[in-house]
């Protein structure tokens, strides 16, 4: 991994709704510029108890970029955004799914949702370009694990070769899935520099019995390691699909999924932006 200047990484699966039974996860990192540490492992929250953790963060050198599994610009009223279009081009082919952002989806996305009070009260940069080789402030970026998965280990890239992971969905789920799942994750920790995280994996990966909670806090994990590879990593490591006006998606990007997903962004004259770290 390319080293860089120092910066805070927080990952937040927020769950979309804030339902008090099915609440999110937030976890975090800092980088002082050479190595990791300060890992705070990922624990289950709901909106407000994200923002407390945010705040609560101890104030330290360089930004903070805050990694969100939710999408956060959505300006149409039906259907899916442009970068749905492009990403279900690839989620959908290793068999996942793409869940619709639109203002009518209540709860969710209409005016009074919750992640746009959130939003306002976190009050942070939203330019994933920027946060690149931002040196302060409180950066936002959205991000997706499922368009990730294909990119992070070549076993999940193919026809239906996507990792049935969700502990909530018992006809589908696979505990080999959930295992191997963890495995990549621990990989991409290391080829990162997140040591600390190791160990919180491997215990998650020893349980037989994981929790719809157990995913979430592994998501919001994957989140964070998202936006450490966004900001630190090489150029073609991931990249920005959309824009700040209909919505994007930043994502890792291996050389298989960049072709597919560049394509597809071309072909719908979606934007799809790579850029390098410093």
């Amino acid at each position: 991994m390319t080293a860089g200047s120092p910066a805070t990484f927080i990952g937040f699966d927020s769950a979309w709704a804030d339902n008090s039974k099915a609440p999110g996860a937030i976890c975090s990192i800092h980088f002082d510029g050479s190595v990791f540490s300060g890992f705070l492992a990922p624990r289950l929250v709901g909106f407000a108890a994200a923002l407390e953790f945010i705040r609560a963060l101890p104030n330290r050198a360089g930004p903070t970029l805050l990694a969100l599994d939710q999408p956060t610009i959505v300006p149409n009223a039906t259907g899916m955004r442009p970068v749905e279009k492009v990403a279900a081009t690839l989620v959908s082919w290793v068999g996942g799914g793409v869940q619709p952002a639109n203002r009518g989806r209540r709860g969710m996305f209409d005016d009074g949702a919750p992640v746009w009070r959130f939003l306002s009260g976190l009050g942070a940069v939203e330019d994933p370009l920027a946060v690149r080789t931002a040196m302060t402030g409180l950066h936002l970026m959205e991000v997706f694990p499922a368009l990730a998965f294909p990119s992070l280990a070549d076993e999940f890239f193919g026809r239906l070769a996507g990792p049935r992971y969700n502990p909530g969905r018992r006809a589908t789920f696979r505990l080999e899935h959930w295992q191997r799942v963890i495995t990549v994750v621990m990989s991409e920790a290391t080829r990162l520099g997140c040591h600390e995280a190791d160990t919180w994996l491997a215990n998650l990966r020893a349980s037989d019995r994981p929790t719809k909670g157990d995913q979430d806090r592994l998501d919001a994990l994957i989140c964070m390691l998202v936006a450490v590879r966004w900001r630190l990593d090489e150029p073609d490591a991931s990249a920005m699909i959309g824009d700040l006006t209909t919505g994007y998606i930043v994502t890792p990007t291996s050389a298989a999924a960049r072709t597919r997903l560049a394509a597809a962004a071309y072909e719908r004259r979606v934007p799809y932006t790579m850029t390098g770290a410093r």
